[in-house]
């Protein structure tokens, strides 16, 4: 995070109460908490905030490599100036407290006003909406994305520059204490309550808890928004705000500032008309779902408080656009990969999208297609020397400018570049063939219509796709992760595609967040890991002898399960000159597949006990049965089992050894067996044997409907005439089969499909490339999506209908099916 003016280490270490070592002169302008998303190195400021599971001290020497030189710290062993002779230290009792310190001390340093929106849905909406209606009066400051959080929110404050003369910010909370914070920080005179529901409701002692933390953003505010049709929101404000803040309402049926008259829907658009003020107003709005409904209104009613004039209202709202929640990554013609971010175009959302853009393969050329950036509060001469510099520092390797901006300040870029004054002088341009083996990040102003560029940037394949929400697996992992002690290690298994969600992708997200291993089946699936630039260790579960020297080559760790795989294990390691290989000794205490049984210990460590070809990274064994209660007494005694046997091994070496048995569910139901390793599986997906609300769906399948026909009830419709009708009937078609992983036993009305929030029954037999569906009781289009599972219908539901597991469903998954990944 960039602002524009500067501050010194020792002007920093004096607003934060710390004391200052090294090099007190040094100038700051950028914020950093994590170094893997370091941009401006010699402007930066990086705080090494500490929590359960991370550290950022371990990284300082990492990030004064790359060019860092200023760091607030709380581990005063950090501040080693012999070390870091060039650095300068700001010692500090809690990094988190100083940056928000920070932020909120540079927030009194500007007048102008600030809107602060909370709520439990909406606010990103909300936000992002006030700015495309609000962009062209005002140069606005916003939070990037849905930064809303302790650190986002700071974070935030400090992009307040002197050349913008609005802001609007963000504020979500999870726990109660945590809003007095963050109000402190934004200060803001307007305030937006958008929607009230059940988000983060377990951390707080009821609703009433949880709305009264909320509205503490507030206090500062001269007039309030909100919708008073929530009886707890209204006389909650009521109460606390009544007698000395403005509180602006609106509402559908009661008395209100803006009250609706009516809404009517004619397709994609809602025609309203309000009374405020005793004057009918009228716009129009470019959707046709409640939310969105709900969230226009109330930025209707902000604008209304801005006193913005009903001719540029009326304008302005039918123009509104979806706001691009998530950054998406597609397949790309000639081999390229797809980042897809172009509705959002300022510094802070340009950041993350490099960095995503760095998750991915390694070894892969990066080209970035960047339109001009508006109201930055800089000049253009200071914005894209900024962004040159960014772009050198995140080794961008080709930059394809579009804008009128962008292309005055071409000679400020120091990469392969070329410039285009608008998208369509680009896509006359346009040769594909310049397109291969590379990853293009598309990211512009909403205005240049970069949405064009993908579709001709796209590998046009099957309409049927996999969605995978990378958000939702780190929301995943980060809830496993929060069971464990912070000492735990984590195996998180990719094999079989990474469950059918493809694995460089996912292996690519995991090596980011620093999980220690990942495990495969087959020496193949880790080979591929290795050639897209996953240098983290990798476990091979099911090593075969032939693949042995390969792995050897590409630094794999096999599973060693009994004698024969060991010894000629031992062979490959003498045959390539190599000592000290790391295995993994697995040891079978009852789930009677592969492994080492009891009696077999000592055979064992006559093979490896002083033999300078090994060195055991770990002993591991396989719960049976940890998803079933039933199954609990026999799972303790696989636990008791495994620990006397790996103790047994363990006493004959010096050097530590890790141990683990838990897999996803016994990492939830057996914490006590944690030892100092896990392995996270189908938890990461999705899917918990104790808690499934507390995960989120990771992987959607969806198709679209191809054509629509009316079949009359003395038809059949399918492959054997099993599609038996009993009345005239509106039959869709949809490009998904057997081929695809749409199990054939679905067929004749077992299985059911999602179209429109509707669950329709599948006609006839399931072919091999596209099923039959009953579309006779909805109002379906040919081209409307439809979803064989996901958030609305889970792959769990889909997996009773087979009798069958999650995993199956999951796994089956042809690869000729689509992958696209998409985050926040």
């Amino acid at each position: 995070m960039t602002v524009a003016q500067s501050y010194t280490i020792e002007l920093v270490a004096s607003i934060t109460g710390g004391v200052c070592y090294g090099k007190e002169n040094l100038i700051v302008k950028t914020l950093s908490i994590d170094s893997r998303s370091l941009q401006l190195p010699g402007e930066t400021l990086f705080f090494a905030l500490v929590g359960a599971r991370h550290d950022g001290h371990l990284y300082i020497k990492d990030l004064y490599q790359k060019g860092v030189r200023a760091f607030v710290v709380s581990n005063s062993e950090s501040t080693n100036l012999k070390q870091y002779p060039e650095a300068g230290f700001v010692l500090v009792h809690d990094t988190l407290i100083a940056l928000q310190n920070l932020a909120e001390n540079h927030r009194k340093n500007f007048s102008f006003p600030v809107i602060g929106i909370t709520g439990s849905n909406g606010k990103t909406i909300v936000k992002e909406w006030l700015y495309q209606l609000l962009n062209e009066s005002y140069s606005i400051v916003r939070s990037p994305k849905s930064y809303n959080s302790q650190v986002g929110v700071p974070l935030s404050v400090w992009n307040m520059n002197r050349e913008a003369n609005l802001a609007v910010f963000e504020a979500g909370i999870s726990q109660p204490g945590e809003m007095d914070q963050l109000s402190k920080i934004i200060q803001p005179t307007y305030g937006i309550f958008t929607h009230f529901g059940d988000a983060h409701r377990e951390n707080f002692k009821d609703e009433v808890q949880k709305l009264e933390e909320k509205i503490k953003l507030f206090s500062s505010c001269d007039s309030i928004v909100y919708c008073a049709d929530n009886k707890l929101v209204d006389e909650s404000l009521k109460s606390r705000y009544g007698q000395n803040r403005e509180l602006i309402s609106w509402s559908r049926n009661q008395a209100a500032n803006l009250m609706v008259v009516s809404e009517e829907i004619k397709g994609n658009r809602t025609f309203i008309k309000i009374k405020y003020k005793r004057e009918t107003k009228e716009i129009n709005l470019p959707f046709s779902d409640k939310a969105s409904i709900d969230n226009a209104i109330t930025c209707w009613l902000c604008l209304l408080n801005l006193n913005v004039d009903d001719e540029t209202i009326k304008e302005r709202f039918p123009k509104l656009e979806p706001v691009a929640m998530r950054l998406e990554i597609k397949e790309g013609i000639g081999d390229c990969t797809l980042i897809n971010d172009y509705y959002n175009s300022d510094l802070g959302s340009l950041g993350i999208a490099l960095d995503l853009m760095n998750q991915q393969q390694k070894d892969k050329s990066k080209t970035i297609i960047l339109s001009d950036i508006f109201q930055s509060g800089y000049t253009n001469h200071q914005l894209y020397k900024a962004i040159s510099k960014l772009l050198e520092q995140k080794k961008i390797n080709r930059l394809i400018g579009i804008g009128e901006g962008i292309s005055s300040q071409s000679k400020l870029f120091t990469c392969n570049a070329s410039f285009y004054r608008s998208t369509d002088v680009f896509l006359a341009d346009l040769n594909r063939n310049q397109f291969k083996d590379e990853i293009i990040l598309i990211k512009g102003a909403r205005n240049f219509h970069f949405e064009r560029i993908s579709n001709a940037l796209q590998y046009k394949a099957h309409q049927t796709v996999l969605e995978v929400n990378l958000n939702a697996m780190v929301h995943n992992l980060n809830y496993f992760r929060s069971l464990l002690k912070p000492s735990t290690k984590l195996v998180v298994m990719v094999k079989a595609f990474s469950y059918g969600s493809g694995s460089t992708e996912i292996a690519n997200l995991l090596q980011y967040h620093r999980v220690n291993y990942l495990a495969v089946a087959i020496a193949d699936e880790g080979v591929e890991l290795r050639n897209a630039g996953i240098t983290i260790p990798i476990m091979v579960m099911n090593p075969e002898p032939h693949s042995f020297d390969t792995m050897i080559e590409y630094r794999l760790e096999p599973e060693i399960y009994n004698q024969t795989i060991c010894l000629e294990f031992e062979k490959a390691l003498k045959r390539n000159g190599v000592r000290n290989y790391p295995i993994h000794i697995k040891l079978d205490t009852g789930m009677n597949r592969l492994g080492f049984v009891h009696h077999d210990i000592d055979t064992l460590l006559s093979l490896i006990v002083n033999n300078d070809h090994f060195f055991i990274s770990s002993v591991f064994s396989h719960l049976a049965g940890a998803d079933e209660q039933q199954h609990d007494d026999f799972t303790t005694r696989q636990i008791d089992s495994f620990t006397q046997w790996s103790d047994q091994i363990l006493s004959q070496f010096s050097y530590p050894i890790d141990r683990h048995i838990l897999n996803s569910a016994g990492i939830e139901r057996f914490p006590q067996a944690q030892f100092n390793m896990v392995r996270l599986g189908i938890g990461l997906y999705g899917v918990s044997a104790m808690h499934q609300e507390k995960l989120m769906n990771v992987s959607s399948l969806k198709t679209t409907i191809s054509q629509i026909k009316e079949v009359s009830k003395e038809n059949t419709v399918g492959y054997g005439r099993k599609g038996q009708l009993q009345t005239d009937t509106r039959i869709g078609v949809i490009p998904i089969g057997y081929a695809d992983g749409f199990n054939r036993k679905l067929s004749n009305g077992l299985g059911k499909v999602m179209v429109n929030g509707q669950l329709v029954p599948v006609v006839g037999n399931i072919c091999m490339d596209m099923s039959m569906i009953d579309l006779t009781n909805t109002d379906a289009k040919e081209g409307d999506s439809v979803l064989i599972f996901g958030d609305d219908y889970s792959v769990s539901k889909l997996a009773e209908q087979l009798d069958t597991i999650p995993y199956e469903i999951l796994t089956t998954i042809s690869r000729r099916v689509k992958r696209v990944y998409f985050q926040e």
